[in-house]
This record gives structure tokens, sequence and C-alpha cells, in this order.
């Protein structure tokens, strides 16, 4: 994800997009789990870290997605919701190999990173919030 909030997990850093995988789910018009396990699979074939997120103060954890919950609530002009929940897309990413990260604190980004050098990215640091956009993938 973009989030700038450190992550409990020491693989996540790049590449970034709006949601982590839900970003590719969203871009297809994948709606299901099945397609969303897919995503996770090509994901980790291409070398990266297939992963959504939580944090330590939604409920449930895994709405902890400002991006996931926007799109689980229609709220994404143009683009259908998902057909499962936060932690349903959180199970099937672990089954399909995939990670859950659980952010912790409050949001506090103060600035926004867009990123077209391809192949890098910006890691999150926790006493210093900045969103980051990896806008080459």
């Amino acid at each position: 994800c973009v989030d700038g909030r450190p992550s409990n997990h020491p693989g996540m850093n790049g590449p970034k997009t709006l949601g982590g995988v839900y970003a590719i789910a969203t871009n297809r018009g994948v709606t299901d789990i099945c397609g969303l396990k897919e995503i996770v699979e090509e994901v980790k074939q291409s070398g990266h870290v297939p992963s959504v997120h939580g944090d330590d103060h939604a409920h449930p954890a895994p709405m902890g997605c400002g991006f996931f919950k926007l799109w689980s609530q229609g709220k994404l002009d143009g683009i259908a919701p998902p057909d499962f929940n936060s932690e349903e897309g959180q199970a099937a990413v672990l089954e399909a190999g995939g990670v859950y990260e659980e952010l912790s604190g409050a949001h506090q980004e103060k600035v926004v990173y867009i990123n077209f050098v391809p192949n890098t990215t910006i890691a999150p640091k926790a006493g210093n919030q900045d969103f980051v956009v990896d806008a080459w993938i």
C-alpha cells in the first residue's frame, strides 16, 4: 500500500500501490476471491511480496486500509465493489501465499511522493511518514 505508517513485516519495502494487491484487482475489474488469489500468485511470480494490510485500531483490523474501505463501500466511482469483506480478503491473500501487514499508529503523512523511477521505491519511516505511490507500476 502507499500508507506511510510502518509495517510489522520486513519485506514491505516496495512496490507501493493504493491498497496493495487490491489495486491490481480494481484495475482489472476483479471482485472475487478466486481472482484475488490469482493476483497474489502473479505478484509472487514477479519477485515481489503480495500483501494487504490493516491496522491496530480498525474493527475489524483488516478494514484499516482506507483504499479497501472505500472500495468495499462502493465509494470509488466506476469501480465495482468486491464480493468479499476485509476479513475474507485477508484470508484469501494468506491462503494464496501472500502477507497480511498490521500497521501501527495514526496517519501523520505530510507529503505524497509520486515515484516514476522504475524498480525503486521509498520505504516507510515511523518518525517521518510520507505516502509513496510507485507510478512506474
